[in-house]
């Protein structure tokens, strides 16, 4: 799959706004969005672990870095991210994100019970 040029246009955006200011956990999330919708799930990993890294309180980063674990078949490490998230999302009284990442950690468990099974 090709990117289109709108694609690639933003995310040489979004890299020129990182470069230019690191903390930046908000465009950092922007283009590990646009990777992954591209398929580059290696680079949208580094991007979401290093926003888990510099910003823990980044508290989208939990769900999506969680989905992409899964994707990854890395499922300890997702039901691990999405406990920690959840606690995140309680300090913040992010009530929807919080119901988010319990309802993928729920569906999670039943995808681990399935496998042992």
């Amino acid at each position: 799959m090709d990117m289109s040029e709108e694609q690639k246009a933003k995310i040489k955006q979004l890299a020129k706004q990182i470069k230019n200011n690191p903390g930046d956990s908000f465009s950092k999330f922007a283009l590990a969005l646009e990777f992954r919708k591209e398929g580059e799930f290696k680079k949208a990993r580094i991007m979401f672990e290093d926003i888990l890294a510099s910003d823990p309180e980044y508290v989208g980063v939990y769900y999506h870095l969680g989905k992409l674990y899964e994707a990854l078949d890395r499922l300890g490490d997702a039901k691990e991210l999405y406990k920690k998230g959840i606690d995140v999302a309680d300090q913040q009284n992010e009530e929807r994100t919080q119901k988010e990442l319990k309802e993928a950690l729920e569906q999670l468990k039943i995808v681990m019970e399935e496998r042992t099974s």
